[in-house]
């Protein structure tokens, strides 16, 4: 089931007349079944996959908070890891190992009769997997108690606002939540009201009609000129963060109005400075889970451990045995003797390099979790890279900027157009169906052939796009002024006339179909 679906719109209609006539046992009840309603309408088979995965967390979470033997509680954890990453591995990830090997073995002159399963991606088991494996290792942490009641539990894994595509919710700030009485709140819906509303403007307006164009500059990349598909490159950038950010908007939107808060997961993230920064901005309850939960236990800006190295020369033995890309031997014998001399030397320049290290290993390990397929790890790398030139050259640069005595208004203008286009390049491998497809879009960019308004075609989406655009940055500029739901609430003359707008906008340049959202594939 879906957001942008009649389906939804019944669903949810019958849920909020039903949740605000009851209270207590059968509320949570009713956000249960609702929300096994929701998943199942897609395929209810993997019904069992949610239900097996809450079973299991629930128990090893119980049994981690009621010993203190060291050992059993690593097994134990262990247990929820394995459970939860082998679903993960297992439904996303056996086939394109097994057609990478197969590839390889062929490519060697061995034939095979290797062939992979019928497996279909069950929607959303990336999000609900991490978000329940966040659940255990804070137990086993001591930042979190068990929860002692399993309905209580199995919501907060199936919680239908959020189940598909996040945000993904830490267990310390949810659960809590459902300990507290949910009475009706005007204030609330009103505010959820909007940002739901806001949300169905960045997918149905924007994102949708987005997609026409981009669809056809990545499905057939070679039959366009150079501006042409740079409009179609900013165009998916904007697409997907529409897109996903429309996603959250509604997910959190929805949890306000009965009552529950979730966490931002987009704050305009095409106006960061650097890319750090843009990782704080963007997705960012996977990126803060990335942190806390990988890149801090890689030893972050502190040291190296020995997950940084198996990480990586688990990355560089795959690659090299999947793609033959033999010439990776050498940078990974470079890498590991300068490993090994920093190792000897010890001191800052070790924390460095594994300050380096740590953070691709976790952007490589997030482009995974993205999407399956080496343009995807590829995009993880590319970020990575981003992040470790950023450390290397920023201070570089800023005193360059500042030596030539630039403004510091103009210093901003360019630090985001520089992220800003290096996102959209990584983008274009994310996007594209191969890495052939994404080398013929950069090579038909860097040619500039036929780079002129007359060589681009349709012209009317292209205008139709760029005036919603326009209004989308209008407005995230002036939202860093005004406080648009304190408004709301505040002013019913710019609640109805906003509310107003919003639904003429959505009817009017709206691209209707029950478009599946992005991240849903994740």
């Amino acid at each position: 089931m879906f957001f942008n679906s009649i389906e939804f719109l019944v669903f949810i209609s019958i849920f909020f007349a039903l949740y605000f006539a009851v209270k207590g046992l059968p509320r949570l009840i009713l956000c249960l079944v609702a929300s096994y309603v929701f998943y199942g309408a897609w395929d209810w088979r993997f019904l069992s996959l949610i239900v097996l995965s809450t079973c299991i967390d629930f128990y090893v979470g119980r049994q981690i908070s009621l010993t203190e033997n060291e050992t059993i509680r690593k097994r134990l954890l262990l247990t929820s890891m394995i459970a939860n990453l082998g679903f993960l591995a297992f439904f996303k990830y056996f086939n394109f190992f097994i057609d990478s090997f197969k590839g390889l073995l062929i490519s060697s002159g061995i034939e095979t009769n290797m062939s992979t399963l019928n497996i279909i991606l069950p929607m959303g088991i990336s999000f609900y997997t991490f978000q329940s494996m966040s659940y255990t290792i804070d137990i086993y942490r001591r930042q979190l108690k068990a929860e002692k009641d399993i309905l209580v539990f199995a919501t907060y894994i199936s919680f239908f606002p959020q189940l598909v595509a996040g945000p993904i919710v830490r267990a310390s700030d949810f659960l809590p939540q459902f300990t507290m009485d949910k009475k009706f709140d005007w204030d609330r819906i009103i505010r959820g009201f909007g940002q739901v509303l806001w949300g169905f403007f960045k997918k149905v307006a924007i994102a949708d009609s987005l997609a026409l164009y981009v669809d056809l500059c990545f499905d057939a990349p070679g039959t366009y000129g150079s501006l042409h598909l740079i409009i179609g490159v900013v165009f998916y950038a904007f697409q997907i963060y529409c897109d996903f950010s429309g996603y959250s908007d509604i997910a959190i939107g929805l949890a306000k109005m009965m009552g529950f808060d979730f966490p931002r997961n987009f704050r305009t993230p095409y106006f960061s400075k650097n890319f750090s920064e843009f990782w704080e901005r963007w997705h960012i309850s996977l990126s803060s889970w990335l942190r806390d939960y990988l890149y801090i236990p890689l030893g972050g800006n502190r040291n190296g451990s020995f997950g940084s190295y198996f990480f990586i020369g688990l990355f560089f033995a795959i690659t090299v045995l999947l793609t033959q890309w033999w010439w990776l031997i050498l940078p990974a014998i470079i890498v590991g003797g300068l490993l090994f001399w920093y190792k000897k030397q010890g001191g800052k320049q070790e924390a460095k390099t594994f300050t380096y290290l740590n953070l691709m290993v976790t952007m490589l390990l997030g482009g995974l979790w993205h999407g399956v397929g080496w343009t995807f790890l590829f995009w993880g790398f590319l970020h990575g890279s981003y992040l470790i030139i950023q450390r290397l050259l920023s201070k570089p640069f800023n005193s360059l900027l500042n030596t030539l005595r630039i403004p510091t208004a103009l210093q901003n203008l360019i630090a985001i157009g520089i992220v800003f286009f290096a996102t959209c390049f990584a983008w274009i491998f994310f996007r594209a169906r191969s890495f052939e497809d994404a080398y013929t879009i950069i090579n038909s960019i860097a040619s500039l052939a036929d780079f002129s308004w007359s060589a681009v075609l349709h012209k009317l989406i292209v205008v139709k796009c760029v005036l919603l655009l326009v209004m989308l940055i209008g407005v995230e500029i002036i939202a860093q002024k005004i406080d648009f739901e304190s408004l709301l609430v505040r002013s019913p003359v710019f609640r109805v006339a906003s509310y107003a707008m919003i639904l003429w906008i959505i009817a009017f340049f709206g691209t209707f179909g029950s478009n599946a959202f992005i991240y849903f594939q994740f």
